[in-house]
C-alpha cells in the first residue's frame, strides 16, 4: 500500500503556518548572529588575512609571507609586553579579589547603617567610564599637580614620580584597576556571602566556632565557586585592559607599562604597520583562546567540587 504523499502548501499563509515553529528561533537568533559575524568574525578574517601582507594602509598591501610571525618572536618590546601582562594581571587579580572578599565581610554584617550608600561608593569607579576614571587617577597621582603629591610635601616628603617613572608607573597602573575593580568584586561575593544558609553559621556559632573558625571552614569553602568565577573574570579582564593604561601612560615610560592591548594599538596606529599588528592579534587571541580553554576545563571539574 502505498504511503500519501505530504501536502505541499498552496500559498504563502499556508506556508508559514506550517513552518513557523522552525523558522522564529532563527529570527529570534539573526540579530545576534549577524551582529557577530560584522563586528567579530569579519575582522578576525580580515586580520587574519592581513597578517601575511606588509601594509602601512596607504600603500597597496604587499604579501609577506609569515615574516611578520618570524618578526614576533624575535620583537623584545612584545616579549616585553607579554611580561608587563602577567606582571599587571599578577598585580590587579589576587589584589581585587582580596580587597572585594574584604569589603564584601564588612558590608555583610548585621545592623551596619549606610550600607546602600557604602556599597554604591565601593562600586561607582567600576561603572564610570575608564576614560573619566583615568584622568581623575592621573589628577590624584600627577607628579607636579597631583593631590597625593600635594599632601607628600605639605608634610615634609618628596615628591614621588608615580607616573613618569619606570620603577612606580606599573605599580600605579595597578593601584587604579584594583581601585576600579574592587567594587565589581564586592558585589559579586556579597551575593555569595548572602547566599550561604545562615543555618550553618548559628549552628557552628552555637558549637563554639570562632568567628576565624567559621570564616575558614564555612565561608571560604561555600564561596568557592564565586571565588572562581571571579578568578577567571579578572584574569580575562586583565588580560585586555586598554583604555585605563592608554589614558594613564599611553604605555610609558620606556615601555614599562605597555601591555599587550596598548603594543598591538601603538604597532597598527602609530607606527602604521597594521599587517604585523594583525599578527600580534592573532597571537594575543590565541592566548585568550587558551586561557579560554583552561577555564572550560577547570569549570567542569570545578562544578563537581
Amino acid at each position: 500500500m502505498a504511503l500519501p504523499s505530504k501536502r505541499r502548501p498552496t500559498n504563502l499563509k499556508e506556508w508559514w503556518s506550517l513552518n513557523q515553529r522552525k523558522i522564529i528561533p532563527y529570527l529570534f537568533i539573526a540579530p545576534t548572529i549577524s551582529i557577530f559575524t560584522l563586528w567579530v568574525l569579519a575582522p578576525i578574517l580580515y586580520a587574519s588575512y592581513m597578517s601575511f601582507f606588509e601594509w602601512n594602509g596607504i600603500s597597496a598591501p604587499e604579501f609577506t609571507g609569515l615574516a611578520n610571525y618570524k618578526r614576533l618572536f624575535q620583537d623584545s618590546i612584545f616579549w616585553r609586553s607579554l611580561r608587563n601582562t602577567l606582571i599587571y594581571s599578577s598585580g590587579v587579580v589576587p589584589l581585587s579579589m582580596a580587597l572585594g572578599l574584604l569589603a564584601a565581610l564588612g558590608l555583610n554584617r548585621k545592623g551596619l547603617r549606610g550600607r546602600a550608600f557604602l556599597r554604591t561608593i565601593y562600586f561607582l569607579p567600576f561603572v564610570i567610564s575608564a576614560v573619566a576614571t583615568g584622568t581623575t587617577a592621573g589628577w590624584i597621582f600627577g607628579d607636579s599637580f597631583g593631590i597625593i603629591n600635594k599632601i607628600l610635601v605639605n608634610v615634609g616628603l618628596e615628591r614621588v614620580k608615580w607616573l613618569s617613572s619606570r620603577d612606580t608607573a606599573m605599580l600605579t597602573v595597578i593601584i587604579t584597576t584594583v581601585w576600579i575593580r574592587l567594587g565589581f568584586n564586592m558585589l559579586i561575593y556579597l551575593a555569595g556571602l548572602q547566599s550561604i544558609p545562615q543555618e550553618l553559621v548559628e549552628s557552628a556559632h552555637l558549637d563554639g566556632a570562632s568567628p576565624r573558625q567559621q570564616f575558614q571552614y564555612i565561608t571560604l569553602p561555600l564561596l568557592k565557586p564565586t571565588t572562581f568565577l571571579l578568578l577567571i573574570l579578572n584574569i580575562i579582564y586583565s588580560f585586555e585592559a586598554f583604555d585605563l593604561v592608554f589614558i594613564m601612560t599611553n604605555g610609558g615610560p620606556g615601555y614599562a607599562t605597555t601591555v599587550l592591548t596598548v603594543f598591538i594599538y601603538n604597532t597598527a596606529f602609530q607606527t602604521q604597520r597594521f599587517g604585523y599588528a594583525s599578527a600580534i592579534g592573532l597571537v594575543f587571541m590565541a592566548i585568550i583562546m587558551l586561557i579560554t580553554l583552561i577555564q572550560w576545563r577547570l569549570s567542569n571539574e570545578g562544578g563537581r567540587i
